[in-house]
């Protein structure tokens, strides 16, 4: 059953999450990822909303999201990520 990861994003430096997603890319593509919806502003349908971007990316199954965010060579990309944005991630299916 598919799963899908959404991220609520504040991007705080563009230039460090550019280079997150281009070394993220590999990983995420031998776990059979995609990206369903990047939105660098989605409408906002409530009175408050405090994130500018929201990602909604899907996966085969857990185990294909969890070889991607689990993975060895995931913690080193990671930290551009951390570097670049905070965000409110959750995983569902």
């Amino acid at each position: 059953m598919s799963v899908y990861f959404i991220a609520n994003i504040r991007v705080s430096d563009e230039e460090e999450c550019q280079k997150y997603l281009e070394n993220n890319e590999n990983i995420f593509n031998k776990c059979n990822g995609e990206y369903l919806v990047v939105d660098k502003k989605p409408g906002v349908l409530t009175e408050e909303w405090d994130y500018p971007r929201l990602v909604l990316m899907k996966f085969p199954d857990k185990d294909s999201l969890y070889k991607w965010y689990d993975s060895d060579e995931y913690p080193p990309v990671l930290k551009d990520r951390v570097i670049a944005a905070g965000l409110d991630a959750a995983m569902v299916n």
